[in-house]
């Protein structure tokens, strides 16, 4: 069986993060989003696969193409403009022969047992979940095993979320030659799944093991998540005098100097220098060729590689993008006095947020960024500075 995979999207509500990468290939864990789903997917037997890729099509060739041995083959099929879900499948129309086939969103994890249990069914099927909704969702309406209705970003609520995981067969296409462009102005695969739920063809299974990630603080609670699950394991040198607890994985050519305190579950990749004398608390994901040196403490972060958190440094619940530099004493808060949830650009996020913030920033010395502050890539803040707010990408503030 073949999976069709769709990887072309940018993910606006991700941004800053997403203005140099797309959504897919976010990390968590040290591994993007579609890496983790491409895993589950082969551990549920199927090595054949389709992505459909689009906005910065080329970071994902990359990584997929570097050396490592998926046992899996991927083909990739470029949607050119971005317009909608139904369109990128029909990109992909001439490559599948095949009878029955599955599709699924490139921003989500599916647990493999799922995947399992969906590819043993009768198409037309479709994944639904029984969680806490978030307002962006999609929904449905069941009778017994029949999807009767779908509604896709509207105010509707039902305790069925779309999971974005379906098992079609040649039929989707007759469907989706059917349907008109959407309110949003794309071709919506759920415009034509209706179709297929109107003729009393469309079932739907359960999907017991998903997350999708619409914000970037989702990030926080998918690496946390993952890391959950890790193994020990210390691949690189830790120096007499540091100290290790828990769950940490420690990546080839990463260093712990003398002084370090480590408390799992940690991930930190390989070409590290760590420490001496820093704190890394639970639940940081920390990338490859990155540093954290004397003096710091980093709290349920995803440091992306590249990164340097070197001098007096405190990071607490943020995630930071690839090639970054904090200056000396550059602090990030992640609570509000009042301790309400922290709010960005309005929109309540979690009790405890610090920074989001782009790749290639620099930060000057003594730099103070508030709780919820985004900041876009390439961004210069002078020393001593305060920041909040939004900060657009390639801003000089001195």
């Amino acid at each position: 069986m073949k999976a069709v995979v769709l990887a072309a999207g940018e993910g606006r509500r991700m941004r800053p993060l997403t203005w140099t990468r797309p959504k897919v290939m976010l990390p968590m864990a040290g591994k993007p989003i579609l890496e983790h789903l491409l895993l589950n997917l082969r551990e549920a037997g199927i090595r054949d696969l389709i992505f459909v890729v689009g906005y910065f099509a080329d970071k994902v060739r990359e990584h997929f193409e570097r050396g490592e041995r998926w046992d899996a083959r991927i083909e990739y099929v470029l949607q050119k403009r971005q317009l909608g879900t139904a369109d990128a499948l029909r990109q992909v129309r001439e490559l599948l022969r095949e009878e029955v086939f599955l599709v699924i969103n490139g921003d989500v994890i599916v647990g493999a047992e799922d995947i399992k249990r969906m590819i043993e069914g009768e198409p037309p099927l479709m994944g639904l979940h029984r969680g806490s909704p978030k307002e962006e969702a999609g929904f449905a309406e069941v009778r017994g095993d029949k999807v009767l209705r779908i509604w896709e970003k509207t105010e509707v609520r039902t305790p069925l979320v779309n999971t974005g995981v379906y098992l079609l067969n040649q039929e989707i296409f007759e469907a989706i030659e059917k349907i008109d462009l959407s309110p949003r102005g794309e071709y919506e695969l759920t415009d034509a799944l209706q179709i297929l739920a109107q003729d009393g063809k469309l079932r739907w299974i359960e999907i017991e093991k998903w997350s999708d990630f619409s914000y970037p603080w989702d990030l926080l609670v998918g690496n946390e998540l993952l890391l959950e699950n890790i193994q020990a394991e210390i691949l690189g040198e830790v120096e007499e005098g540091a100290v290790i607890r828990g769950k940490v994985r420690i990546g080839r050519g990463t260093i712990v100097r003398a002084g370090s305190y480590i408390i799992g579950p940690v991930l930190i990749g390989e070409n590290c220098e760590i420490g001496p004398n820093c704190f890394i608390r639970p639940f940081t994901s920390i990338g490859d060729n990155c540093h954290i040196g004397a003096a710091c403490e980093v709290k349920n972060s995803i440091i992306m590689k590249g990164t340097k958190i070197p001098h007096l440094n405190y990071v607490g619940d943020s995630i930071i993008g690839e090639d970054c530099n904090l200056g000396a004493g550059t602090k990030i808060a992640n609570l509000r006095l009042d301790r309400r949830n922290v709010k960005v650009q309005g929109r309540d996020t979690r009790r405890k947020l610090g920074a989001i913030i782009g790749d290639k920033v620099k930060t000057g010395i003594n730099v103070t960024i508030n709780a919820g502050t985004l900041i876009g890539p390439e961004t210069l803040i002078g020393p001593g500075i305060s920041v909040s707010g939004v900060i657009e990408p390639n801003s000089k503030i001195l």
